[in-house]
């Protein structure tokens, strides 16, 4: 009868060591100082032009301005002025929008263009265009003036012209009659070209020259304006 032979036993497997669960430690973000100085300049910028915003509106003021064309010497109307906001400037003196009522009918002693401030110096007492003296409108069609080149301050010379058939009743070389005159205003031309410009001249020559300007007898000479 064989014997069984005894068991060996086992070597027990030294015990594990229970080890702790970690998990990763959190990454610290660095802070970005280049983002955050980048915010901060432009919340100052911002600021800054807020301020310069409020301070500019508060610097502005009305004014009166050109609404219209007015030639020189023409009486202004409600209709000639409006009112704009500019910002205030010690180089400008434009007239302000609360003096519009005393403005009206006055004489501007330059021509006036439409968007353009309205400045005191413009409206002197006179407009500087022969107001002790005679007005006489003449309508000059094309080819009795210079084309473009008369403006308000010009010395003319009111030629009188002959009449049809009145050139072989005098000397050729004889002087036509003229009258010193001074331009005051000049109208748009019409679509034959023709313009109304109103003269200055001597009370002795007012009646003479409205005559001969009723009979389409003038014509217009510049005298230079250097002299």
């Amino acid at each position: 009868m064989e014997s069984s032979a005894p068991a060996v036993p086992r070597p027990t497997a030294p015990a594990r060591p229970d080890l702790p669960i970690t998990t990763t430690p959190p990454v610290k973000r660095e802070r970005r100082w280049s983002v955050v100085a980048l915010c901060i300049v432009l919340a100052v910028l911002c600021a800054l032009g807020a301020a310069a915003a409020v301070t500019s509106a508060s610097d502005r003021s009305k004014v009166l301005a050109v609404a219209r064309d007015v030639p020189a010497g023409q009486a202004l109307t409600a209709a000639d002025l409006t009112v704009a906001e500019v910002s205030a400037d010690a180089a400008l003196t434009p007239v302000p929008a609360a003096d519009r009522a005393s403005m009206i009918g006055k004489r501007p002693s330059v021509g006036l263009r439409k968007g353009g401030l309205l400045v005191a110096s413009q409206l002197d007492a006179g407009t500087g265009l022969g107001d002790d003296k005679q007005q006489v409108g003449v309508q000059v069609k094309r080819g009795q003036a210079p084309v473009g080149t008369l403006a308000p301050g010009d010395r003319v010379l009111a030629v009188t012209t002959p009449v049809q058939g009145e050139e072989d009743a005098k000397p050729t070389d004889a002087p036509p009659s003229s009258v010193d005159a001074v331009v005051v205003s000049v109208s748009r031309p019409d679509a034959t070209g023709t313009v109304v410009v109103n003269l200055a001249v001597a009370s002795t020559d007012g009646p003479l020259l409205a005559t001969r300007a009723a009979q389409g007898r003038i014509a217009l000479v510049r005298e230079p304006r250097s002299s």
